[in-house]
């Protein structure tokens, strides 16, 4: 148990901690002040905060402090890392498993920082410790409003003391007053914020899809880039909703984002994002379609496996696959859309691809084709500003 001069110290690197960022000019700068102020307050050679990006399934370094490695900067340019690498930030906030074996995470309770060591198994943050001279860390998470937001990270050199219990303990507290800081600066950001994500999930929302969507094609259309769009619709929601209540439905849905935004790590720049209801999509720029496929089939997976769902139907279309020119983001869409309705209504436990089952001739390519009339419209209208076709 520490003693009094101990809590004393602590007390006070919390407080110094809370001013620093209040007197921050900048929302960087704040984050900057929290990091160096944990470091300090941890005893540790190096200090990072990370935020994840929902919508790329990515950890992406906002500030390094102290001791730095090669490769390392204080404000990278563009340090990430897919959360697919370290999955504790998402699985252990989301109940959706246990923190790291040998860790002082407490499941099923509020977030918890753990400790890993350069002695541990090669797993990919041992392995990064290892590389960058380091003997230990702590990872706290930074939790905003009851959601991931991010984490802290502390570390140590291979020549001190390792992280004990009571680190973890006080690097949670870190965590948890930079978290109170960093929700001041965010509001400075959150008009631009809400327009382009969803407020439920943290996803994407369908005006980022739209404008995203039109970049891509014309990126096909100019540079060749595959393009690929996997729509899904969770199913089961209504009966949650209607037995449970929506509280229950809502964590469902946010359940779900985590496993989207997890999966579409796995691509490079792929935009994960809620179009509304029980209804999501994955957009990748560049990956071939059979990765987007792979991808799929594992977020089906997944998607099985939470707790109360009922599974996803899931259809993907990509300039990739032999479905014809796509010079507009509506056909790019109402290809997915119709491989989804496909997937459902055949129960499909894995995606249905458009293109696959006959190129041109495939039911799927014809259903999206077919003009449409006022009974048999597309289901969802798609705000494409592109070329029509």
């Amino acid at each position: 148990m520490a003693g009094d001069g101990e809590c004393d110290a602590r007390l006070r690197a919390v407080v110094e901690l809370a001013q620093a960022m209040a007197a921050a000019p900048t929302p960087l700068e704040s984050v900057e002040a929290a990091a160096e102020g944990a470091r300090r307050a941890l005893d540790g050679t190096f200090a990072a905060i990370s935020v994840w990006e929902r919508e790329r399934g990515r950890l992406r370094v906002l500030v390094n402090v102290g001791e730095l490695a090669e490769g390392e900067e204080r404000f990278p340019g563009d340090e990430s890392y897919p959360v697919d690498v370290f999955p504790e930030i998402t699985e252990f906030l989301h109940g959706m498993g246990a923190p790291p074996s040998g860790s002082w995470g407490r499941v099923g309770g509020q977030p918890h920082a753990w400790v890993e060591t350069a002695r541990g198994d090669e797993e990919a943050r041992v392995a990064a410790l290892r590389r960058r001279g380091r003997g230990c860390c702590v990872v706290a998470p930074i939790v905003l409003h009851g959601r991931a937001w991010g984490e802290l990270y502390v570390a140590r050199s291979v020549r001190a003391p390792l992280f004990g219990p009571g680190d973890a303990d006080f690097a949670t507290v870190l965590a948890a007053v930079a978290a109170s800081g960093i929700a001041q600066t965010e509001r400075l950001e959150e008009v631009r914020r809400l327009a382009f994500t969803d407020p439920l999930t943290g996803l994407a929302n369908r005006r980022a899809v739209d404008a995203r969507l039109d970049e891509a094609v014309e990126r096909h259309l100019g540079e060749g880039a595959v393009v690929s769009l996997l729509v899904c619709d969770l199913n089961g929601l209504k009966k949650v909703n209607d037995t449970l209540g929506h509280a229950v439905g809502d964590r469902l849905l946010e359940r779900f984002g985590s496993v989207l935004s997890l999966c579409g790590a796995k691509l490079p720049g792929a935009l994960a994002a809620r179009l509304g209801g029980d209804e999501f999509c994955l957009l990748s720029v560049g990956p071939t379609a059979d990765e987007v496929v792979r991808v799929a089939d594992e977020l089906c997976r997944r998607a099985g496996a939470l707790e109360l769902g009922e599974g996803v139907a899931c259809g993907v279309a990509s300039t990739g696959d032999p479905i014809g020119t796509v010079r507009s983001a509506r056909r790019l869409f109402r290809l997915a859309d119709a491989a989804q309705y496909r997937a459902k209504a055949a129960r499909s436990a894995g995606p249905v691809v458009a293109g696959r089952d006959g190129g041109r001739a495939d039911p799927v390519v014809r259903m999206a084709d077919r003009p449409p009339s006022p009974l048999s419209a597309e289901r969802r209208r798609f705000r494409g500003r592109g070329r029509s076709g």
